[in-house]
């Protein structure tokens, strides 16, 4: 008999996931595209959750991200753009992190946020 620590973790696609907060949300599609000041359309909005579109604009993913009060930086890891390295890594191992900001000793969710306004500013880029 299996218990549930034998099954294997099963991880939602990106479409999946945004699916499923935007039910929690409560929210139609259209009214994400209203919330969003149709920086997301319904219709694009749709091929995500559907998974015909795997990786999205990152401009996509972070107004999403704040509209469903979600972690960007997950957003962009689920859609393949970063690397999950948050459990392989301790703070101190991460680049840059030490010389950057060991004078600022950041909380996990400063430096969180950091990270979330650091995508948005190089989506802002391309």
């Amino acid at each position: 008999m299996k218990n549930a620590d034998d099954e294997p973790e099963v991880k939602l696609t990106l479409g999946q996931y945004l699916a499923s907060i935007r039910a929690d949300r409560g929210l139609s599609l259209r009214e994400v595209e209203r919330e969003t000041e149709k920086v997301v359309s319904n219709a694009y909005l749709s091929q995500i959750e559907t998974d015909q579109i795997k990786r999205p604009n990152p401009n996509i993913l972070h107004a999403l991200a704040q509209l469903y009060d979600v972690p960007y930086d997950g957003l962009m890891e689920r859609a393949g753009f970063v690397a999950p390295t948050r459990s392989r890594r301790t703070p101190e191992q991460r680049h840059g992190r030490v010389a950057t900001f060991a004078e600022h000793n950041l909380t996990n969710e400063e430096e969180a946020e950091l990270v979330k306004f650091l995508g948005y500013l190089r989506s802002r880029k391309k």
